[in-house]
């Protein structure tokens, strides 16, 4: 059986290993292939009943495969079944489904699960997934928590992701970005922090300064970004689990757009002398900064390579903003954008396959990917406003905000460009950055 999904997952994924909790399912072994046609995405038809939870656990339970829906729904490769489509009531996840009701309603694959409360108070949550047609388990785990029971929901979504996908999940992660608030000429700007879906937002800094710019370390759940107080604009660091805030450095003229290396030990921005702007690099460690552009023009939005090798930027030194690429010290660098219209914002991605971007052309801003070479431009979504685009870990999905005139918006697309969504924020929200797993 072949199902196209989309140009993006490895060519065949084998499924026919027998994880996590008892073995209950037959020595049958299957073979899935998910065949990979860019722009030809079908998803998988996947079954996901509510778990089952005792007393006032019930509802606790159904909310957790929820979650695990809405994740993998949102992803565009896996279209759940409706509930009123299933003909079995699961009742004892401890024995292996009628699997000939699930083949009836076309699952290919099913989720089985529950939640038992322990005698010190904590939650156990376990699930099971299955290969429908094979007959066979696929996986199964189990997870305790205290209370954050939406943390296990994704856990569990991203373990199913990757099982039959074979790529790595993203929905243990969490995305910080600028929350905005008043009048559009006042606005007040704060760091937030919410799960890749929205949920769980909270708040990092008060609103009495201007804060721009956020961006995670990939190797912890630090950032660091740009803040406009009473002083000079200074680049700071900021510990997420302990609130413990550092100045990187204050540095003379206006500084843009920092990010980390991939190793998570040196910061790398654009800073503004005079009408010109170039990019530096400072070492965590040492403090030491090396000037790495000397163009006599305005170099910015500077992002590594995956394996820090090469950096990627924007600049005017052709005329108008375009993409440059050069090496990760310093030196000549070489034009990749060629396309009409004026580009901005490169992100490289994770997998070091792509660079997302953002294109102003023909009066519209679109949100965009080529080849660290140019090569292979392809636009994901375009509109009146949009920018500031950010990679999931697994290099899948890109989130972007848009103002369509009312104010800034948090959305994602996947690299398909198919399945695009709106990101749910409290008030208006700006400049995403997902973190790395928080697993």
């Amino acid at each position: 059986m072949s199902l196209s999904l989309a140009q993006l997952f490895r060519a065949a994924v084998m499924i026919a290993a027998l994880l996590g909790l008892a073995a209950l399912a037959p020595a049958a072994r299957a073979q899935v292939n998910i065949d990979i046609n860019q722009g030809n995405v079908q998803p998988l038809p996947i079954a996901i009943p509510s778990f089952l939870g005792q007393g006032g656990d019930a509802e606790l339970a159904r909310n957790i495969a929820s979650v695990v829906e809405a994740d993998l729904k949102n992803s565009g490769l896996f279209a759940p079944i409706d509930h009123k489509a299933f003909i079995e009531k699961i009742t004892n996840t401890d024995v292996p489904p009628r699997f000939g009701d699930w083949r009836i309603i076309n699952a290919q694959a099913l989720v089985t699960g529950r939640v038992v409360r322990q005698g010190d108070g904590r939650l156990r949550t376990e699930f099971r997934l299955w290969d429908v047609f094979a007959g066979n388990q696929l996986d199964g785990q189990q997870f305790f928590t205290d209370k954050n029971w939406r943390r296990v929901a994704h856990l569990i979504a991203d373990m199913i992701y990757e099982r039959l996908t074979g790529e790595k999940g993203y929905f243990d992660t969490r995305v910080v970005y600028v929350d905005e608030s008043g009048p559009k000429d006042k606005r007040v700007k704060r760091l937030a922090i919410m799960d890749q879906d929205g949920f769980n937002v909270r708040y990092i800094t008060g609103g009495d300064e201007l804060v721009l710019t956020p961006r995670f370390s990939p190797t912890s759940q630090e950032i660091t970004y740009m803040s406009f107080g009473r002083s000079e604009p200074r680049v700071y660091l900021l510990n997420i689990e302990t609130g413990q805030r550092e100045v990187v450095g204050n540095f003379p003229g206006m500084t843009f757009s920092p990010r980390f290396s991939p190793d998570g030990q040196k910061v790398i921005m654009s800073l503004q002398q005079g009408g010109d702007s170039n990019l530096y690099a400072m070492d965590l460690r040492s403090r030491t900064t090396t000037r790495l552009t000397d163009s006599g023009a305005i170099d910015t939005s500077p992002s590594y390579s995956p394996d820090g090798a090469r950096i990627v930027f924007e600049s005017d030194r052709g005329g108008n903003q375009q993409i440059y690429v050069m090496s990760a010290s310093g030196g000549g660098a070489q034009r990749i954008s060629f396309g009409e219209g004026r580009y901005s914002t490169p992100v490289w991605s994770p997998r070091g396959d792509l660079i997302a971007f953002t294109k102003q052309a023909g009066g519209k801003f679109a949100i965009g990917v080529m080849k660290p070479d140019g090569t292979g431009e392809r636009i994901l979504t375009e509109g009146f406003h949009n920018e500031g685009p950010t990679w999931a870990p697994n290099g899948r999905v890109l989130m972007f905000f848009r103002d369509q005139g009312g104010g800034p918006k948090i959305y994602s697309v996947d690299v398909t460009g198919r399945h695009e969504r709106r990101i749910p924020t409290p008030g208006f929200a700006s400049d995403p950055a997902w973190s790395p797993p928080l697993n």
